[in-house]
């Protein structure tokens, strides 16, 4: 049977400037004794074929070389969100992972994404994909969507460069408006939402919290 995700390349969105979260990286602040970012490569990197991680500058691609994974800088200059980086990983995938037909793109600062998230978000636009090309798959927990967790078809390359360089639009919805989204629901299990994502102090200490409880929940099942 054929690996759902052969066809899938992956982006972890590193680029974001983190005001909330104070000086530094904020992907590379210490949870559970790993950076941050280590957390959600280490739940991304199986769901796809290849996994890249995008940033804004040189700085951020010298910290984040360590994770031993291709690193590619915003091809739109200055801070344009994350439809730059989308674009940027389209690009990348366009000319270093042909045979992939899709990217999933992943925030840097969820740490507790779903282990089926690209397999669901596929299997949403495999009809759509065969009829049109232009459906996207977006993530949805507890009735709100999550825009920056998606699948998106690498065949939009070119007209999401039109709408990030000529017609300046910034906002992801914005742009996903023109074509078919596909939103897929996960659920939100005793309160944790599989896509918290940590953009403050406080949020990463709810986070070492929760990786706390789930060692402990993990370890009693073991001793069962």
């Amino acid at each position: 049977m054929p690996d759902p995700a052969a066809d899938v390349a992956g982006v972890v969105l590193a680029g974001g400037l983190g005001r909330r979260m104070g000086d530094g990286d904020k992907c590379l602040r210490p949870l559970g004794g790993q950076p941050l970012i280590a957390h959600v490569i280490a739940r991304a990197r199986p769901q796809v074929a290849t996994l890249l991680l995008n940033v804004n500058d040189s700085a951020s691609a010298a910290e984040l070389s360590r994770f031993g994974l291709p690193i590619a800088p915003d091809v739109v200059t200055g801070f344009a969100g994350p439809l730059a980086g989308i674009l940027t990983a389209m690009r990348w995938a366009q000319a270093s992972a042909p045979s992939c037909r899709w990217l999933a793109s992943f925030a840097a600062d969820t740490p507790f994404l779903p282990l089926d998230l690209v397999e669901r978000l596929r299997a949403a636009v495999a009809d759509d994909s065969a009829r049109d090309g232009a459906a996207i798959a977006c993530a949805a927990s507890g009735g709100r969507s999550h825009p920056v967790i998606a699948l998106w078809p690498v065949a939009l390359a070119d007209d999401l460069e039109a709408a990030v360089t000529v017609e300046n639009i910034r906002k992801i919805d914005a742009w996903t408006a023109r074509y078919a989204v596909r939103h897929v629901s996960f659920a939100i299990e005793a309160g944790d939402d599989p896509f918290f994502n940590v953009n403050t102090p406080q949020d990463l200490t709810r986070a070492a919290e929760r990786l706390t409880a789930a060692d402990r929940s993990n370890a009693c099942r073991q001793k069962r």
